[in-house]
């Protein structure tokens, strides 16, 4: 009998949280996956668990990626990548840096809003909308006035009246994470990535938006599979840009879905030419900026 047997070795999956909340987010993927994955959900800059951004220059997509590409670069195995909305900004950033070592990738609509600026006319539309937001939330956070600011935020993200409807201890955990708000927005709007650039991304990619996806990411996650060479579409029903968490058991199926079918090369997938459909993109690319 083998004394010293090695402990086996589980996949690993990293869950990218949205704007102002945390790990807690992926707790029923987590419990989907089951055992067979090891599941890290790192928690971005503003949690209670990683605190406030250090100051040291300005905050960009690359600070917060830091923590991720720590957890991949400690492995020497590929590693699954998930997140939603800021989570998908961030891991965006992350393939792009570490492509290699990405087994498959998982977005909900990520917050890509730098993809905006280098869109047509739909794309400054989109751009123009969050970028209203982006300022509302910003002028309340320098006022000192973070309620209002939050309650902006979230209604525009939720729906009208769910910031008044929320736990005081919920209102609570955001008015603490608000300082980071014009931070996150600053860093997606200003991220120099060109769209060209995910061409490269030759991985299972799986882009998924709820039916009632706002106008920013809603254009976004229509017009990343194009830029994907490996990419599935999925629309949640009924669902909006929180769905990981109003639709969690739909969403986590599809994830966990996902992911073995890219443990899984026999299974037939969506093969694109490298470069992705790029007709389709085209229609909203502004090639002359």
């Amino acid at each position: 009998m083998n004394m010293h047997r090695q402990p086996e070795i589980r996949t690993r999956v990293i869950a990218l949280h949205c704007s102002g909340a945390g790990a807690s987010q992926w707790a029923n993927f987590t419990a989907a996956l089951g055992d067979d994955y090891e599941v890290f959900a790192p928690e971005h800059y503003g949690s209670a668990m990683t605190g406030p951004w250090t100051g040291e220059h300005a905050f960009t997509i690359a600070d917060e990626a830091i923590r991720t590409i720590e957890l991949i670069d400690s492995t020497k195995e590929k590693v699954h990548l998930v997140g939603h909305s800021y989570g998908g900004g961030v891991a965006l950033h992350v393939a792009l840096t570490r492509p290699d070592k990405i087994a498959s990738m998982a977005l909900y609509e990520p917050s890509a809003f730098h993809l905006l600026r280098q869109m047509g006319e739909i794309g400054r539309n989109a751009f123009g909308e969050i970028a209203s937001v982006a300022q509302q939330v910003s002028e309340g956070v320098l006022s000192g006035d973070y309620r209002s600011s939050l309650a902006c935020f979230v209604d525009y993200w939720n729906g009208p009246g769910t910031w008044d409807a929320m736990r005081p201890s919920a209102q609570g955990a955001l008015i603490r994470w608000a300082p980071m708000g014009p931070l996150e927005f600053r860093a997606l709007m200003d991220d120099s990535t060109s769209a060209n650039a995910y061409c490269q991304l030759s991985f299972p990619v799986l882009i998924m938006r709820g039916q009632y996806a706002p106008l920013p990411t809603r254009v976004i996650a229509q017009a990343l599979p194009d830029l994907l060479p490996l990419t599935r579409s999925v629309v949640i029903e009924n669902a909006g840009h929180m769905g990981p968490l109003t639709h969690a058991a739909a969403v986590s199926t599809r994830l966990v879905a996902h992911i073995a079918a890219a443990e899984r090369p026999e299974l037939p997938l969506l093969r694109l030419p490298v470069g992705g459909n790029s007709t389709l993109f085209a229609k909203y690319l502004d090639w002359s900026r």
